[in-house]
């Protein structure tokens, strides 16, 4: 199999008698997981094709290209190899952390595509081959065109200057593609990372990290055993650190520092996490070698969880506190922090009057702020987390607690959490751009305004940390069609209703409607929502979230602080006048609003935010019931049908209000 590039270089480079590279061997596709793929890279001297060992790689970077019809023979994935170096084999295996021997260099596990595709070397800049570049052969140094018995990709090939494509075998292989000693032809064989291909060269000696458990509390004892693969020859001393993020030194006590012993194949090391009294949150050490010397190479780093034990606890319940149906909301704990007159230009407004002024708060093109796709990561650590342990977070649909820690990256989902949207992206019409991938804080965002709908994609009010399972399960239904898992207690029936209503306000283009549309933009069954949210109004947890988000976003979901507003959008009250909850000093018969009227099971009571007492008359005058409520409630009527009179008093202020039962 010819490589047209590399016997040119051969040729050229020969005059100068410096180090070429090649690739090596690479794994593009595993069984299961596929997390153990790698590209391993030799230095060989270009004339005699012997090896070169401590090569330095500064100034190259590897490329792998997408061949596939969506990927246009593109960049998808560059490495830099910058700092790196070659080992006495000449080798620089480059792999997730699950590949064993540990690779020199980590990417992420399952980056590497299947094929049609391509991996080259350049000597380049990163920055020359931002993503989406197409495939070239200016500054290659080396490629491999390779596939998973995928038919040939011209194109690529022709980009590449390349006739040759290798096949790895078939999808879920156990082969990886090997460079033989010719420097030209390829075997096709069993893997052999960060050892010579024909098995040749300085033999390696791994040493493997281990420990009994894979958590431990604060206040444990942890012992690390480390083990060679062969008996040493000689005492070997090395060093080792726990340091990972926040966990560093002052975490535990103990000696990094261990001698084996000679002829020993394995040596314990005791160490104790130290109880503080500390809310750090759950954190994780990571053993990592700091000074091994040739022949001994890590087989491993270990990645272990510290479980901190100072969480705190909100002093308000979790979603699942009030049973489901639940039309009569509990006086909040957590108060909205909305300003001032937030929705005061939305008052005296009806019908898409209403809407428009209510979607120019939300959408205000000078306040609000648009935050990527990767920072709703951080926001929903913070606007989901588990009233009960602040270590976690609260899982939409599945209804639990789940550790923070647990963010699914790559790979499997079980036992993950990630975002889920809850206006479906399919739905809507939205998605990602590069620049989301990209977590920049607060205080870095766009400009957006009610016509940026690609905003929609990483809109906090519609995101939610979810089981990552069950996102998958819940896919792209309408609600309606989704009810969440089995056996759920319907707490987050409220909460999904209005974030998807807040969705279709906040930006054109979405819409809520009855039934389940294929229409883009479109998102059902409206039906379904208005009875969800009826029968789940806002609770702590919700307000909570929607104060936390307001300090990313700046705007708030008008259906969390005046959930009557969905009534006049789209309910009972659709045409109705509108005005923002007043004081106790200020309300009138006006703006004290009690709908439905004529009502059958019950009524709400809105436009009061202190407290007040609320009796209720027959129509001769007799008081039948009497209490008192905060704010907006809603009270249940267990009455025959008739004419009652309810009045409302707060302090010196009076209202009565005609009442029909039907």
């Amino acid at each position: 199999m010819k490589k047209n590039a590399l016997l040119f270089l051969l040729l050229l480079w020969s005059q100068y008698g410096i180090a070429q590279l090649v690739i090596n061997e690479l794994d593009c596709d595993n069984t299961g997981l596929d997390d153990k793929e790698f590209i391993e890279i030799k230095s060989i001297n270009p004339s005699s094709l012997e090896i070169v060992p401590n090569f330095s790689l500064d100034g190259y970077i590897i490329v792998l290209f997408n061949g596939s019809n969506s990927g246009g023979d593109s960049s998808y994935f560059r490495i830099d190899l910058n700092g790196s170096i070659t080992d006495d084999n000449g080798l620089l295996l480059i792999g997730s952390e699950t590949v064993t021997p540990l690779p020199q260099l980590i990417i992420p596990p399952n980056v590497i595509q299947n094929g049609a595709d391509a991996v080259a070397i350049y000597q380049a800049q990163m920055d020359d081959f931002i993503e989406g570049t197409l495939a070239t052969t200016i500054n290659l140094i080396d490629v491999l065109v390779y596939s998973t018995n995928d038919a040939d990709d011209n194109g690529l090939l022709a980009l590449l200057g390349e006739t040759i494509q290798v096949s790895e075998g078939a999808s879920n292989n156990t082969n990886s593609i090997q460079l033989n000693n010719d420097g030209i032809s390829y075997a096709i064989g069993v893997p052999t990372p960060r050892v010579l291909n024909d098995n040749s060269g300085n033999v390696h000696n791994p040493i493997t990290i281990s420990t009994a458990q894979e958590q431990y509390n604060e206040g444990d004892g942890i012992t690390i055993v480390f083990t060679t693969e062969t008996a040493i020859d000689g005492d070997l001393t090395f060093s080792f650190s726990l340091d990972n993020g926040t966990f560093d030194v002052s975490d535990f006590t103990g000696n990094t520092t261990v001698t084996m012993l000679n002829g020993q194949t394995t040596v314990s090391v005791p160490l104790t996490i130290i109880e503080d009294t500390l809310d750090e949150g759950d954190e994780e050490l990571v053993v990592r070698f700091l000074d091994l010397q040739l022949p001994y190479i890590a087989n491993n780093y270990m990645l272990r969880r510290v479980v901190d034990n100072d969480f705190t606890i909100a002093n308000y319940g979790s979603p699942t506190a009030s049973p489901y149906p639940n039309p009569i909301p509990n006086p909040l704990i957590v108060q909205s922090t909305q300003p001032d007159g937030y929705y005061d230009s939305a008052n005296g407004f009806s019908g898409v009057d209403l809407r428009q002024a209510l979607q120019n708060i939300v959408a205000d093109q000078s306040t609000v702020r648009a935050q990527t796709y990767t920072d709703v990561i951080e926001i929903l650590k913070e606007a989901d987390v588990n009233p009960a342990n602040s270590n976690e977070v609260w899982l939409v649909y599945r209804e639990q607690g789940r550790p923070k820690l647990d963010y699914q990256v790559l790979g499997s989902s079980t036992g993950k959490w990630n975002r889920e949207h809850t206006f479906p992206r399919s739905l809507g019409g939205f998605g990602s751009i590069d620049l989301d991938e990209i977590a920049d804080g607060k205080d870095v965002y766009w400009i957006t305004n009610a016509d940026s709908l690609r905003h929609a994609n990483s809109d906090a009010h519609a995101l939610r940390a979810a089981d990552g399972p069950e996102n998958s399960s819940r896919g792209n239904q309408h609600y309606g069609q989704y009810n969440g898992p089995s056996g759920n207690l319907s707490s987050f029936k409220g909460d999904v209703a209005r974030s998807v209503l807040f969705l279709a306000l906040r930006y054109n283009g979405l819409e809520v409607v009855n039934g389940y549309p294929s229409v883009t933009g479109q998102m059902g069954d409206l039906a379904t929502l208005l009875d969800w949210h009826r029968n789940d109004p806002p609770d702590d947890f919700e307000m909570n979230r929607n104060n936390v988000v307001y300090t990313w976003q700046i705007n708030r979901n008008p259906f969390i602080d005046h959930p009557d507003l969905v009534e006049y959008i789209w309910g009972d009250n659709s045409g109705d006048v509108w005005n923002a909850t007043l004081t106790v000093d200020s309300f009138t018969s006006i703006s004290v609003k009690m709908y439905p009227n004529p009502a059958t099971n019950g009524v709400y009571i809105a436009g009061i935010k202190n407290k007040y007492m609320l009796s209720v008359f027959t129509a001769q005058g007799r008081k039948i019931a009497s209490k008192n409520y905060s704010g907006n409630t809603y009270l249940e009527l267990n009455l025959p049908a008739g004419i009652y009179v309810i009045k409302i008093d707060a302090e010196t202020n009076s209202v009565i209000k005609k009442l029909i039962v039907k």
